[in-house]
């Protein structure tokens, strides 16, 4: 593995009691720098509170039962992403998840319309994401998921989706928008908001496929929305640094989540993420506050977990 930035001190500290709300590690369906046991005992060095296990193909509450009961000073939740894998927007397999203790759903990611249908290319020099090679693999053998749609052709929320978001509220999960494009999202979200859903996130808003505009963005805040800001965005280059700063400026930290998103072997530690995250932040002017806020009280809001953060 290549040699990486080493988080300073002072965001360590920032950073400290902090859950990270999107992770990829191993086992997984791909190569991954570590997996979920030693990400546990990792965070318990540098003091993270827990970590969200993100998978685009498997359930992850047993697995976080299980890593809990092994490292139980840190909390470690799962998730599940309604992809073909998961019977695509299948209102069972959010409740068996719920009745597992998943902490979130996540709407389609790599089987969403948007994704599948997206012209968007990175940036030169970007790093590509890991499962476009596994999604081209299924496509060789004729196997690839059907699509999974969100709303119908008048942009209308689907019926099945709002079974999901029902489930999603009875058991106070949090919604994550997945891949989906800022009017599906925006949608999604409202429809959200009257079936009972407490917490919402949109996963990262600067991703390729997305790119959600300022205006789309102050608009979901404003619906009760956090913005999720994902560490890998910028480092593997799909967005520009001064680009996703001057976003969180224009939505306010306030409306912000940072996560790492990591897990892939050529990028940093996962533990190392949200520390890194921050020491940008810290050279782009934020204050510490505004980092505490984004990267501790917002991430442990979603985690239901009481933020304990010092002015």
């Amino acid at each position: 593995m290549s040699d990486h930035p080493v988080p300073s001190a002072r965001a360590r500290a920032l950073v400290t009691g902090a859950y990270d709300t999107h992770v990829h590690v191993a086992p997984d369906v791909m190569a991954r720098r570590i997996d979920d046991l030693d990400l546990a005992r990792r965070c318990v060095e540098v003091g993270l509170a827990g970590f969200v296990l993100k998978s685009h193909y498997v359930a992850t509450a047993e697995r976080a039962a299980v890593v809990r009961k092994v490292v139980p000073e840190v909390d470690v939740l799962g998730a599940i992403t309604l992809n073909g894998s998961m019977g695509g927007m299948n209102p069972a397999a959010v409740e068996v998840a719920g009745r597992q203790g998943a902490r979130i759903v996540w709407m389609p990611t790599v089987d969403s319309g948007n994704q599948r249908r997206s012209t968007a290319t990175d940036l030169p020099g970007a790093k590509p994401a890991m499962w476009g090679a596994l999604q081209a693999d299924l496509q060789a053998q004729g196997i690839v998921p059907d699509v999974v749609e969100v709303v119908d052709d008048e942009g209308r929320v689907l019926g099945r989706v709002r079974q999901v978001l029902r489930v999603i509220a009875r058991h106070d999960m949090v919604l994550a928008t997945g891949h989906l494009n800022g009017t599906e999202i925006l949608a999604v979200v409202r429809a959200a908001k009257e079936e009972g859903v407490r917490r919402v996130v949109v996963t990262h808003p600067e991703f390729t496929s997305q790119r959600l505009p300022v205006e789309q963005q102050r608009e979901l805040a404003e619906a009760g929305a956090l913005l999720e800001r994902c560490f890998t965005t910028p480092h593997t280059g799909k967005v520009a640094w001064a680009d996703l700063v001057a976003n969180i400026r224009a939505v306010g930290p306030e409306h912000s989540i940072l996560s790492s998103d990591l897990g892939q072997p050529f990028n940093p530690p996962v533990e190392d993420g949200l520390a890194l995250f921050a020491d940008h932040l810290l050279e782009a002017g934020f204050t510490e506050q505004e980092i505490q806020t984004m990267a501790v009280v917002n991430s442990r809001h979603l985690a239901a977990a009481k933020a304990e953060v010092s002015a």
